[in-house]
């Protein structure tokens, strides 16, 4: 596999960059590529729940660390707030985690033929074929396979999540956890330390049991072939890449900047489109000084009742979005302002 990545070189004296922001519930990712598709430099926030803040404290952050005498050429916007995201920044492209993550695995290996990605609260599956994805699944329902479940049950067990990858690696044959539910998992792994097991038996175990949660509700019916790039927050675990690798049996490849690689993947793709743009549209790393709002109202332009939402800095309404016909987004879709399309 080869790195497309190594932060902070320009080369040569180019000083151009393409930005890709990935919003998601739990994490908000920044990252700066150079025209040679490498990471320059990167940035992951906790979202906390507001998006807006995250988002301008990651574009602040980034900018902060290239310096003032770089060139934004594109900006690009995804994630499950990346709507929102593309009217914050300015976006020059704005498309859906699928086609990040893919095209981010794909620009490691070209071979790549399955993409595993665990967030905070959702997991992916990714199948792909000389670059070009052919089928995908998407679990946003179990918490039992997810990041946020792995954090809660590495506080319940007083073991820094952090640390749960090198237990794992110690454990011999792993605990039996439930993994098709949150709340069975949980009450297992209560079984398990009051019948006396060692912790990083049960660490294991809980790996395994997100891993078949994962197979289970993402890869019924699909068929998992290497190479497989394993990307997400959940990657940094390496007793994930064991239970994964224990249950496939074949190697799983973790990349080096796994935590954004859908920012990653959307900048590579805001750079293809770079050739066909005049300028960018991008607000500037000033952006975090701005102030946003956003709010909804109900439209009654017919029998949907479509719910609109309306983002707004100070008095002006930059765009809106969410109405079945596309009239509102239609409405401030002109230069500068509004929907990037994508």
């Amino acid at each position: 596999m080869r790195e497309i990545l190594e932060e902070g070189r320009f080369p040569g004296t180019d000083k151009e960059v393409f930005l890709g922001v990935d919003v998601g519930s739990v994490s908000t990712n920044v990252v700066a590529l150079n025209n040679a598709g490498q990471v320059i430099t990167s940035a992951y926030l906790r979202t906390r729940g507001q998006p807006i803040d995250a988002v301008q404290d990651g574009i602040r952050k980034v900018g902060e660390k290239l310096g003032g005498d770089v060139v934004v050429r594109g900006a690009g916007a995804t994630g499950s707030a990346r709507y929102l995201t593309g009217v914050v920044i300015g976006a020059d492209l704005v498309k859906n985690e699928i086609t990040a993550h893919a095209v981010a695995a794909s620009n490691i290996s070209e071979q790549v033929r399955t993409v595993i990605e665990i967030g905070g609260q959702d997991s992916k599956l990714i199948l792909l074929r000389d670059g070009v994805v052919t089928d995908f699944a998407m679990n946003t329902v179990c918490a039992a396979g997810t990041g946020s479940f792995l954090d809660h049950q590495s506080a319940r067990l007083g073991v820094p999540v952090e640390e749960f990858g090198e237990l794992a690696l110690k454990a011999k044959e792993g605990a039996q956890i439930a993994g098709r539910c949150a709340v069975f998992a949980e009450s297992d792994m209560i079984h398990k330390q009051q019948v006396g097991y060692p912790v990083e038996e049960i660490v294991l175990g809980l790996c395994r049991s997100l891993v078949r949660n994962y197979l289970n509700n993402l890869a019924k019916g699909k068929k998992l072939e290497p190479p497989v790039v394993f990307q997400g927050g959940v990657a940094a675990n390496v007793g994930m890449k064991r239970a994964f690798e224990d249950a496939l049996g074949f190697e799983v490849s973790i990349p080096s900047y796994h935590d954004v690689m859908g920012a990653i993947g959307v900048a590579l793709l805001t750079m293809e489109e770079a050739p066909y743009m005049s300028e960018s549209k991008f607000r500037g790393f000033t952006l975090a000084d701005f102030e946003y709002g956003t709010s909804s109202f109900i439209c009654s332009g017919c029998s949907n009742n479509c719910e609109v939402v309306k983002i707004k800095s100070g008095r002006e309404v930059l765009a809106c979005w969410g109405g079945r016909c596309g009239k509102w987004e239609l409405e401030f879709d002109s230069p500068g302002r509004g929907m990037p399309r994508g």
